[in-house]
């Protein structure tokens, strides 16, 4: 047999650092991180330098992600805007663009080496190969640099073009070995100032941000430079020399898509970089939880505590994949699109709380046009849906003007849907002191926003313990013309074109709502819990969250709401508040309930697992679930 040699690098620990801030560019920046994980055969250390949105998206993504051997650090970017402030700059990166300069000061002290990336950067070949690259050094070189691809420098551009001063074409900032040590020697913070300084006397402001200071400072200092072979920055603005960079596109190493085009740039081999870029965009995260080859894993306390649970589940039991579901720790991004919110001055706010996949998507538009308020939506997906919904979102008129939706993507895994652990998401991520707990299927009355927020102070929820019902009631036509009015829907419901929610198929679940009362009810009155109600309702954001043990069809809602009532919130049924249910075709998993004995044995065990531990959670006030049960 023949041996086969295969070059490995040393498992050293690689540092890359990024300066990370706002909603798309923590999108920008994890194809990236896929990119350089999908080649990577080392251990990694990512320096994220973020302002408070980027910090919260990409601390709870990483965490939920559980990546072996990579760490991740957060450097807080409002403490660094100090020192950099003061630099004009024309540049659409803002102030942002101005913090590579200060890395030094940043990032650990007793840390001497750190490759530095753009957001727009997406990697062909493994990130050991540039690292190594620090070993080339002469010892007085300090910065590794690709040249500028563009004419820019050379200030041809345009009558009366005054680039900054740069060394021949200049280079650019979108790749950048820092030799952090020799940098600190010899007092590279003072060296970029003065040489800031001195320029922007003439200059006024920078044009290309950070890469203009850094190109004066070389054109002074062209010792300290070592030029990187151009393969390692492929600069796909329009106008560059690019294509000289490579005979073969296999020679490519980093693209840097750093025109303001992006995918839509002008080079004759955009196709093959857009197809390698999309390539890592929409692929599946999980598959990059992989151990590397001989690299003792770096293993997070979650990750052993997952193992062993994991060890402690019976692979013979029948309902082994349920409990596994259980335990799945699923990737999420949180705010996966620009949000803005502002809370109001009452306390009385409340945040539209729901669910859905793929199949959901066409009732966000008509939910955003029936509820003004904050909404904060889970939505279970995989990283190519999540590229589709995005797609869907810029284009959409409605989605694009609504700043106050949160969209908090939960990555697909395992064969279940995790319904529950996906409300969770939402919940937890209500930025209001109350939530109104929906599904997405049902578009809520015009005007119930307001209404929950009087109702909120009516009922004195801040001081009380209640859970206000929202009645359910549906229609089975796909054309609806919606009520404007409770006595239009009572109408409508007399002549058959509304019904009250699951009236044919599942009476009890909203049987205790006592839709007789309601019908003629002027203030809102009190119902009492029984066997298998599932109202939907407002509630203090702090309330229970869903039991994660309920995946799929069956139990999800009805288990919360049990606890709400073993914690006594009294349910309180609201008189001039309604939710019709839209008709679509049935999910999967309730077809898989219906066919399978297996998935119903399951549920059955789960509930009476359930049973189990509310009694031991609330003791006598348990008690009456366990009598309802057996009578059911």
């Amino acid at each position: 047999s023949t041996l086969i040699l295969i070059p490995i690098y040393p498992l050293l620990l690689i540092h890359v650092a990024c300066v990370c801030a706002g909603h798309n560019a923590s999108r920008d920046v994890v194809t990236l991180v896929k990119s350089i994980l999908f080649h990577r055969k080392n251990p990694l250390h990512f320096h994220f330098i973020t302002d408070a949105v980027a910090n919260q998206i990409l601390s709870s993504l990483f965490q939920s992600w559980m990546v072996p051997s990579v760490q991740v650090s957060f450097y807080d970017a409002d403490e660094l805007k100090s020192e950099v402030s003061w630099i004009p700059n024309k540049h659409y990166s803002g102030i942002y663009g101005l913090m590579k300069l200060t890395l030094t000061k940043a990032l650990p002290s007793d840390l001497t080496k750190v490759i530095v990336l753009d957001t727009d950067i997406t990697f062909a070949t493994d990130i050991a190969e540039l690292w190594a690259i620090f070993r080339k050094f002469t010892d007085k070189q300090v910065i590794g640099l690709v040249e500028n691809q563009s004419d820019w420098y050379l200030g041809n551009l345009w009558k009366n073009h005054k680039p900054w001063p740069a060394l021949g074409r200049g280079f650019n900032t979108g790749v950048i070995l820092l030799y952090l040590e020799r940098l600190r020697r010899i007092g590279w913070e003072q060296m970029w100032r003065l040489t800031a300084e001195r320029e922007l006397m003439s200059m006024l402001s920078t044009s290309l941000a950070d890469q203009d200071i850094f190109n004066a400072f070389i054109k002074q200092n062209p010792v300290l430079v070592h030029q990187l072979p151009c393969f390692w920055n492929v600069q796909l603005s329009d106008h560059t020399r690019s294509e000289q960079c490579y005979t073969e596109v296999s020679d490519l190493k980093v693209i840097h898509w750093n025109s303001p085009k992006k995918l839509r740039v002008k080079n004759k081999h955009v196709e093959f970089f857009r197809n390698l870029y999309l390539t890592f965009l929409e692929y599946d995260g999980n598959l990059l939880r992989r151990e590397l080859f001989g690299c003792p894993s770096h293993a997070t306390s979650e990750s052993v505590q997952l193992q062993g649970a994991l060890e402690e589940l019976d692979e013979d039991d029948q309902c082994y994949d349920f409990r596994r579901e259980r335990i799945t720790v699923h990737r999420v991004h949180l705010y996966f699109l620009q949000y803005e919110y502002t809370p109001t001055g009452d306390d009385t706010d409340v945040t539209l709380v729901a669910q859905l996949s793929m199949d959901r998507l066409q009732m966000l538009e008509a939910i955003c046009k029936h509820w003004e308020g904050p909404i904060s939506l889970a939505l279970y997906m995989s990283d190519a849906e999540a590229q589709q919904f995005l797609r869907y979102a810029q284009a959409s008129e409605v989605l694009k003007n609504r700043k106050n939706v949160g969209y908090h993507i939960v990555y697909k895994e395992g064969q279940f849907y995790p319904v529950n652990l996906v409300r969770n998401v939402a919940l937890r991520n209500a930025n209001t002191p109350y939530v109104f707990l929906a599904d997405v299927d049902f578009l809520p009355m015009y005007g119930l926003y307001d209404y929950l927020r009087k109702s909120v102070v009516q009922l004195d929820m801040a001081n009380t313990k209640k859970a206000l019902v929202v009645p359910a009631f549906e229609t089975l036509r796909y054309r609806l013309s919606f009520p404007k009015s409770k006595a239009e829907l009572l109408s409508m419901l007399d002549i058959g074109t509304l019904y009250t929610f699951r009236y044919h198929v599942w009476t009890k679940g909203h049987a205790p709502t006592n839709y007789a009362k309601w019908r003629t009810a002027t203030t809102p009155y009190k119902v009492e819990w029984e066997a298998d109600f599932e109202p939907y309702v407002v509630v203090k954001r702090d309330c229970p969250e869903y039991d994660q043990r309920f995946v799929g069809f069956g139990w999800n809602k009805v288990s919360h709401i049990m606890e709400l009532d073993a914690q006594e919130y009294d349910l309180m049924v609201l008189p001039n508040a309604f939710m019709i249910h839209m008709p679509h075709a049935p999910s999967f998993d309730i077809s898989k309930f219906r066919s399978s004995p297996g998935y119903r044995y399951c549920l059955q065990t789960l509930k009476e697992e359930f049973h189990q531990d509310l009694s031991r959670k609330y003791g006598a006030a348990a008690l009456k679930y366990l009598t309802a049960q057996r009578n059911i």
